[in-house]
C-alpha cells in the first residue's frame, strides 16, 4: 500500500527512571528529559532527528522551567519552536497537536517530552535542603496551551474538596451504588483491579514499585496503606513520588525514508479525539457516567477504523479505579483483558503530567511486538473531566490520521445542575465518602435537593462517618442546614 509521505508516524520512544537518594547527586529533570529523547532517537536508528525538530511540546509539571521545551532544543541545536501544555491540557492534545501538523505539512519532525523529579525534590527536602534547577530566567515559550475554564468550582473548595481522591472517592461510589453493588462488593473489586496492575508492574522493569500485591494488600487500611477517602487506601493513589521522563518523536514517513529509519520502528498514530468541555462535579446530573470518554471512544474508534472489539493492547488513565472503572463502561472494553501495559500510575509510577508519555513509551514496544495488533492509550485531566483517546498500530489505516475535538458534542450530552453554596431543607444523598484527614473522619456528600439543585454537605460528626463507611447511605435524605447534618 502507498502511504502519503506527509503521513504521521512516531518512529521513537525512550523513558528514564532514576531512583538516587542523594540529592545533590541526582540529576535535575530537564536532564532526565534530554536523555529520553536521547534514547527515542537511538531507538529509532538516528540521532539527526534531533537536531532537525520543528516543535518540542512539553507538558507542564512540578519542575520551575518556564520553558523547558528550549533548553531541549537548545541542546540538540535545533531550530524549534516550543509548546508548553499546561496542567489541565490532556496528555493525548501532545500526540493529537504534533500527528496533525505533520499531516498537515506545517511539521516535519515534533519532539514530545516530558518528565518530574519529584523524589529528588523529596530526598531534598528530608536533607532540609532545597533541590537545584536551571534557572531560564523569563523565558516565555513560543505557544502556551491552557484550559479554556476551571476544574472546580467554589463550593467544591470550600467544603474541602480541593484533592484529587476526594472527588474520585465520590465518583467512585457513585458508581457503585449505580450499578447496584454492595459496599463489599465494591470494595473487593477495586481491590482486585488495583491487585492486577501491580502484578504487570512487578513484570516491568521500568516501573516505580515492583512488588505483587494481594487484593487484601491493596485494600486493608493500616499503618502503611491508610484509608484517605472512602474506600480509597494510599495503594489506590497514583505515586507520584518519582523521577522519570518520558521521549517521543513523531515525524512523516518522507522524513522516516529519508533518515532510512526502519519501518519496523513506525508506528502510526490512527486517531486522537479529546473531549475538552469541563463542568465540575458537584454540577454533573450523572455523577457516574462519563460522557465524554463514550463519545471520545466512538469517534476514534471511527476514524481509526476498529471497534473497542480490536484493542488488544491497553493503557487505561489511571489515576484512581474510578477513572478505569468508568472507561471499562463508557468505551465498551472487554473487561477481562488487562487494563494496562505499564503496570498503571500507582505502581509504575504517575509523574504529575506525564504519565500518558511513558505509558506511550512501553505502547510502542508493545505494538511493534506484535504487528498488526491495536493499542490503545487514553488521558484524564482534572476530576475526570476532560477525556483523551488515542488509537495506534503498527499499520496505517484506511483514513487519514484525524486529530479530533469532540468537546461541542459532549456538551450537548452531558447534563448540568446548579451547585448551591448554601442550603437548608431536606436533600437526597447523590453520593457519599469519608475523608480521612489529619484532623480526624468528616463525612461528605453531594446531594440533590427538591428542586433539582446539587448542595454539598460535610460533617465530623463521628456516627455519621462510621454509618456511611457500614452501610448504604446513597439514596438516603438528609436534613441541611448552615454547621448542621442529619439523617432524615
Amino acid at each position: 500500500m502507498s502511504i502519503d509521505s506527509r503521513t504521521p508516524v512516531l518512529v521513537g520512544a525512550g523513558a528514564v527512571s532514576q531512583r538516587i537518594e542523594d540529592h545533590t547527586v541526582a540529576r535535575e529533570p530537564i536532564e532526565l528529559m534530554i536523555e529520553a529523547l536521547e534514547r527515542a532517537a537511538d531507538d529509532a536508528g538516528t540521532r539527526e532527528l534531533l537536531s532537525r525538530a520543528d516543535t518540542v511540546r512539553v507538558p507542564k509539571g512540578f519542575p520551575p522551567y518556564p520553558d523547558p521545551g528550549r533548553l531541549i532544543a537548545e541542546r540538540f541545536r535545533a531550530n524549534a519552536k516550543t509548546e508548553l501544555l499546561e496542567i489541565g491540557i490532556l496528555q493525548t492534545t501532545a500526540f493529537g497537536r504534533s500527528a496533525a501538523a505533520i499531516a498537515a505539512g506545517e511539521e516535519k519532525v515534533a519532539l514530545v517530552v516530558g518528565g518530574e523529579g519529584k523524589f529528588r525534590a523529596l530526598r531534598a527536602q528530608i536533607a532540609g535542603a532545597e533541590p537545584d534547577y536551571t534557572d531560564q530566567g523569563d523565558a516565555v515559550p513560543d505557544v502556551v496551551v491552557k484550559p479554556h475554564d476551571e476544574i472546580m468550582s467554589e463550593p467544591e473548595l470550600i467544603h474541602g474538596l480541593a484533592m484529587p481522591v476526594n472527588q474520585y472517592a465520590l465518583i467512585d461510589n457513585a458508581m457503585r451504588f449505580a450499578e447496584g453493588k454492595s459496599l463489599d462488593e465494591h470494595i473487593r473489586e477495586i481491590a482486585e483491579l488495583w491487585a492486577g496492575m501491580s502484578r504487570v508492574a512487578a513484570e516491568n522493569p521500568d516501573a516505580w514499585i515492583r512488588e505483587p500485591l494481594s487484593p487484601d494488600d491493596v485494600a486493608t487500611a493500616n499503618e502503611k496503606n491508610r484509608m484517605l477517602a472512602f474506600p480509597y487506601t494510599k495503594r489506590h493513589n497514583s505515586q507520584w513520588n518519582v523521577d522519570q521522563a518520558a521521549g517521543l518523536i513523531l515525524c512523516s514517513v518522507g522524513v522516516a525514508r529519508e533518515l532510512g529509519v526502519a519501518e519496523d520502528r513506525w508506528l502510526f498514530p490512527r486517531a486522537v479525539a479529546d473531549a475538552n468541555h469541563m463542568v465540575p462535579l458537584c454540577e454533573r446530573a450523572e455523577l457516574h457516567r462519563s460522557h465524554g470518554f463514550r463519545v471520545a471512544g466512538r469517534r476514534a474508534f471511527e476514524i481509526a477504523g476498529v471497534t473497542a472489539r480490536d484493542v488488544r493492547h491497553r493503557e487505561l488513565y489511571s489515576c484512581f479505579p474510578a477513572a478505569v472503572r468508568a472507561q471499562i463502561r463508557e468505551l465498551e472494553l472487554d473487561p477481562t483483558l488487562p487494563v494496562t501495559v505499564t503496570g498503571g500510575m500507582a505502581f509504575a509510577g504517575g509523574p504529575l503530567n506525564n504519565f500518558v508519555l511513558q505509558a506511550m513509551v512501553k505502547m510502542t514496544h508493545v505494538l511493534r511486538d506484535a504487528p498488526g495488533d491495536v493499542g490503545l492509550v487514553t488521558a484524564v485531566s482534572g476530576l475526570l473531566t476532560k477525556q483523551g483517546v488515542s488509537v495506534w498500530s503498527t499499520e496505517p489505516g484506511a483514513r487519514p490520521f484525524e486529530f479530533a475535538d469532540v468537546s461541542s458534542e459532549v456538551e450537548g450530552e452531558l447534563a448540568r445542575v446548579e451547585c448551591l453554596g448554601d442550603y437548608t431543607g431536606p436533600a437526597t444523598i447523590a453520593s457519599a465518602t469519608v475523608l480521612h484527614e489529619p484532623t480526624g473522619a468528616r463525612a461528605a456528600f453531594l446531594c440533590d435537593t427538591p428542586a433539582g439543585k446539587r448542595t454539598i454537605a460535610s460533617t465530623p460528626e463521628e456516627s455519621i462517618a462510621r454509618l456511611t463507611e457500614e452501610s448504604e447511605v446513597i439514596g438516603r435524605r438528609l436534613d441541611l442546614a448552615p454547621g448542621h447534618v442529619a439523617f432524615s
